[in-house]
């Protein structure tokens, strides 16, 4: 269970976007908190708001209205520079289809934001090794994204996410490109890291069985907030 202390917060956060020559309110007076160690899934139709939150969270996008907070830092005080550094050290991404560099191996791409970083280079090495252990890919550490499985990619991301000691991992449907079986194992995971490292997470999914594993669940529809409740109770809701 969550261990107290916000580390995620948005107050009154709205965002809207012209799509067909049409205003379109994305988010509409969002204000949520999400407390360290705690795994939040969002949840609702296509099209309302879901990854527009993550990428407001994540300070890919700027809100036209309300503020957002990291950790206790307000992100509209930040210029673009101050958000870059701040989403490299503190925000971990997870996305659907991996975004994996192709060209380099498993470690390299979990060494990457570390590198980019300016990490010592002996630093990084035991990083990527102890992740790379975590997720069971230590003996497929030389191998590139194509001689991976789906499963594989997404736990190489993972690795790299985790890598970081990110304050906050923002998962974008990471089991929407994998079977069953190997979702269930990448939701595994995720229940790892909040279990034994205290890590937060914030998961956007269409997949019932997957918000099942969160704490707590965030229903959006048409950009609003319709109903915010622990998972077993969402669940509960949402049977027949």
């Amino acid at each position: 269970m969550a261990e107290g202390g916000a580390v995620v917060r948005l107050v009154h956060v709205a965002r809207s976007y012209t799509q067909g020559g049409a205003v379109v309110r994305a988010l509409d007076d969002v204000s949520l908190t999400v407390a360290r160690g705690e795994f939040v899934a969002v949840t609702g139709p296509s099209g309302s708001g879901k990854s527009t939150l993550l990428h407001v969270i994540g300070g890919l996008d700027r809100p036209d209205a309300g503020e957002v907070w990291i950790e206790g830092q307000r992100l509209g005080d930040l210029d673009d520079d101050a958000v870059t550094l701040l989403r490299r050290r503190r925000i971990g991404f997870v996305f659907q289809f991996f975004n994996l560099l192709p060209t380099l191996t498993a470690e390299e791409n979990v060494a990457l934001p570390l590198l980019l970083d300016g990490v010592a280079r002996t630093e990084v090495a035991e990083r990527v090794e102890r992740m790379l252990r975590r997720v069971g890919l230590l003996a497929r550490r030389r191998h590139r994204p194509h001689e991976l499985s789906g499963g594989e990619m997404q736990r190489v991301a993972i690795a790299r996410a985790l890598a970081i000691t990110p304050t906050v991992l923002l998962a974008d449907e990471p089991t929407g490109n994998l079977d069953t079986a190997t979702g269930t194992e990448v939701l595994a995971l995720l229940t790892e890291a909040v279990a034994t490292l205290g890590q937060t997470i914030v998961m956007v999914t269409h997949d019932v069985r997957a918000a099942a594993r969160s704490h707590r669940v965030i229903r959006l529809r048409d950009g609003a907030v319709a109903s915010d409740a622990r998972a077993d109770a969402a669940a509960t809701r949402a049977s027949p």
